[in-house]
């Protein structure tokens, strides 16, 4: 089987989706690997890379399997198989099912223990979380770390995280490690032993959430009712901030809106607010994915796609993660699909023109 690694085409993405190390790991399968002409350049990893690792370089649309981190931008055909982030829990109706190729999509791998090495969202995730605190550091107009000089002692800036899954629990870390008095919120209380171990406080409002953890560890939609309490009470906590990291995400729906602009302006002038959520909406209402605005002199920035800013590690991590997806499938050099793993029924998307997936299935009933 012959496995074809794309170079990703959309504005702005470094990332590649198969690193040289990744390479030689397949050829030891028994699988052969072709790269196209510059794939992995943004990333750090030339040709000659791939080259000493064992693939070929050139055209890759006749290839068996074709890997890439956003949908493949090329043609597929029937007989082919293409493993990508195909996100259709938020776009179902743009999945290439007319292609009759079979598709897997790593955004569904199950959230098990067995498959955390091939979660793509998580390893991407952690990268998001950690450079949502860095960019936010660059921005206020303090610093994070208590600084004792001969010219007086600055306190330590206080930073709030309001979502503490993967991304969250590594902004919460990040913004310890430098220096800041870190607090952490989310709504699943099951997560308040993982805030605190990092050493920041939990932030705990008379809300009852019994029921606010979903499938996959995911925290659970809820109503209204419930969000406006929560941002009423949410608003004391942010005035006293100077950081504001917001990383709350529901698959497949649009952001919750955790900070509203009445409570936006209880912030201090000179305070930041990060929105990593920016690209389902934001949890801030007046968050513009992709851009950065001034509310009162409290900056709002809504960056997009951050792992592709560390594309050298971002590619590594998910690299690994196609890696050990794929061998999970391989039978001396051949793909067997086994529709009696949970791993691979649940990422298998489409097949022969049909979408066969029951999550995306009823997402698309439900439009």
């Amino acid at each position: 089987m012959v496995v074809g690694v794309l170079r990703e085409t959309a504005e702005g993405e470094r990332r590649v989706a198969l690193v040289p190390t990744g390479v030689a790991a397949l050829k030891k399968a028994k699988l052969d690997v072709v790269v196209e002409s510059g794939a992995g350049e943004a990333a750090g990893f030339f040709d000659a890379a791939y080259k000493d690792a064992g693939a070929e370089i050139g055209d890759v649309s006749a290839c068996d399997l074709l890997v890439s981190i956003r949908p493949p931008s090329l043609t597929l055909r029937p007989n082919q198989t293409a493993i990508a982030i195909f996100d259709p829990l938020w776009a179902p109706g743009e999945v290439p099912t007319a292609s009759g190729a079979t598709l897997f999509s790593l955004d569904l791998v199950p959230r098990t223990t067995r498959a955390q090495a091939m979660d793509v969202l998580s390893s991407q995730a952690n990268l998001a979380g950690y450079l949502s605190v860095l960019l936010g550091a660059t921005e206020l107009t303090k610093i994070l770390p208590m600084m004792t000089t001969a010219a007086g002692t600055i306190a330590p800036a206080k930073v709030l995280i309001l979502g503490a899954g993967v991304a969250g629990l590594q902004a919460i870390a990040t913004a310890r490690r430098l220096g800041a008095v870190v607090s952490g919120y989310d709504v699943r209380a099951v997560v308040k032993e993982q805030v605190e171990s990092l050493g920041a406080r939990f932030v705990e409002l008379p809300l009852e959430t019994p029921d606010a953890q979903g499938t996959g560890g995911y925290a659970k939609a809820m109503g209204e009712e419930f969000y406006a309490k929560q941002r009423q009470l949410l608003g004391d906590v942010l005035s006293e901030m100077d950081m504001v990291v917001t990383t709350a995400a529901i698959p497949g729906m649009k952001s919750p809106i955790l900070v509203t602009q009445p409570m936006l302006e209880r912030m201090s002038a000179g305070s930041v607010l990060v929105d990593i959520a920016a690209e389902r909406g934001g949890n801030c209402e007046l968050t513009r994915a992709g851009e950065t605005i001034v509310h009162n002199g409290v900056k709002v920035y809504g960056p997009i796609n951050l792992p592709s800013r560390v594309s050298t590690h971002a590619s590594q991590l998910f690299s690994k993660n196609v890696q050990t997806f794929l061998l999970n499938m391989v039978k001396e050099g051949q793909l067997a699909i086994n529709m009696e793993d949970p791993i691979v029924s649940g990422s298998l998307l489409a097949k022969e023109g049909k979408i066969v997936h029951a999550m995306v299935l009823d997402k698309m009933g439900a439009k």
